[in-house]
């Protein structure tokens, strides 16, 4: 078994974007993983409705 690695997971989320309004992307996270518990995040992104990959900074979660 590993200590440290990092694992990648895809879930929907609802997004929030001026333009666009509400959507639900496929957004990605990709963790640094130690003992098998989450340690950080070292980045999100999402892709767009045309195959485009964008970064999560531009939209924010509806609540």
């Amino acid at each position: 078994m590993r200590l440290i690695y990092i694992q990648r997971k895809t879930k929907k989320e609802r997004r929030f974007s001026t333009k666009m309004g509400m959507f639900s992307p496929k957004v990605t996270y990709i963790k640094k993983m130690v003992f098998g518990l989450p340690y950080r995040t070292l980045h999100k992104y999402r892709e767009t409705y045309y195959g485009e990959v964008k970064d999560c900074a531009d939209c924010s979660i509806a609540r």
